[in-house]
């Protein structure tokens, strides 16, 4: 597809002209099927800005979008996007969608709650006569009757909240994932021990369950990570070497962290005992606190008692 490297003339004096709204509003009135132009209101038509489009599709984009609102009377919208061709283009219609949802996705990003109801029209001024491609975007598909059966309704959900337990163990390889992923933010995984040790089982390689071992260490919220991992190691013998190499690990850290967080509690303590001293003694509140590092609020508290 070669990309319109400038304006033609026919695509400049097209925007130029429908930037009018009194223009914009007879094209419309002329234009538009009956059943959508039953849904605007006319009287509050806004020129938006043609800004949205993303840089890959800018060289194409020859717009004039409108915005709307819908005759009754709430707060919806309705958005006239028009594109002027003079050359035809078998994917036009696929275009005309991607200028579309990226409109929707501006005015959601301006705030609103809904998705606007974007009308693309194509003005077709070119030598070849009559237009000779589809304006259904469905049609550049090669089983257009399959892709509207699929864009035409709900897309497929995998909500791995409402499957029960006993059936996501029966998922073969997806089992332990799937199984995590559920219930990663519960305090304790050990609850499920049995479960996961089942849905492992389908896992013979050592580096998918390792991967979902740091998985659960580091979102998890496992209040003893190492313990767990620990107990893991002894239900799966077949990865016990690498399994007890994280537990060994993680009680390592879990012991530095543990002698770094008394080293600063301890520092704390020292501060508030200075404060203590410094308050008896009268000091303003504006030197203790350089003096120590401490909080006002913390201050607050030891001056309080």
């Amino acid at each position: 597809m070669k990309k319109k490297s400038t304006p033609t003339p026919h695509d400049a004096v097209f925007r130029q002209l429908l930037s009018q709204p009194d223009m914009a509003r007879d094209f419309m009135e002329i234009h538009l099927p009956p059943h959508l132009l039953a849904l605007c209101d006319l009287s509050t038509l806004r020129l938006a800005s043609g800004s949205f489009v993303e840089d890959d599709l800018r060289p194409y984009f020859s717009d004039v979008l409108y915005s709307l609102k819908t005759r009754s009377g709430d707060d919806g919208y309705v958005q006239v996007l028009i594109e002027h061709q003079s050359t035809p283009d078998k994917q036009m219609a696929f275009r005309l969608l991607r200028y579309a949802v990226a409109a929707m996705k501006r005015h959601l990003d301006a705030g609103h709650k809904t998705l606007p109801l974007v009308i693309p029209v194509l003005f077709y001024a070119g030598q070849r006569s009559p237009y000779p491609w589809s304006t259904c975007w469905l049609d550049g598909f090669g089983d257009p009757a399959l892709a509207a059966s699929l864009y035409g309704k709900a897309f497929p959900l995998v909500d791995v909240t409402v499957i029960p337990d006993d059936e996501i163990v029966q998922h073969r390889r997806m089992a332990a994932l799937t199984l995590l992923q559920k219930h990663i933010r519960q305090r304790d995984l050990a609850e499920i021990m049995d479960l996961l040790v089942a849905a492992w089982q389908a896992d013979k390689t050592s580096s998918q369950t390792l991967l979902l071992v740091n998985y659960i260490i580091q979102a998890g919220e496992t209040t003893d990570a190492s313990a767990f991992v620990r107990e893991l190691a002894q239900r799966m013998p077949q990865h016990e070497v690498p399994l007890m190499t994280i537990a060994e690990q993680l009680r390592q850290e879990g012991e530095l962290k543990g002698k770094l967080e008394g080293m600063l509690e301890g520092e704390r303590r020292g501060k508030l005992e200075v404060a203590r001293s410094l308050l008896k003694m009268q000091l303003p509140r504006e030197t203790i606190l350089q003096a120590t590092g401490l909080t006002e609020r913390e201050l607050d508290r030891i001056s309080d008692h």
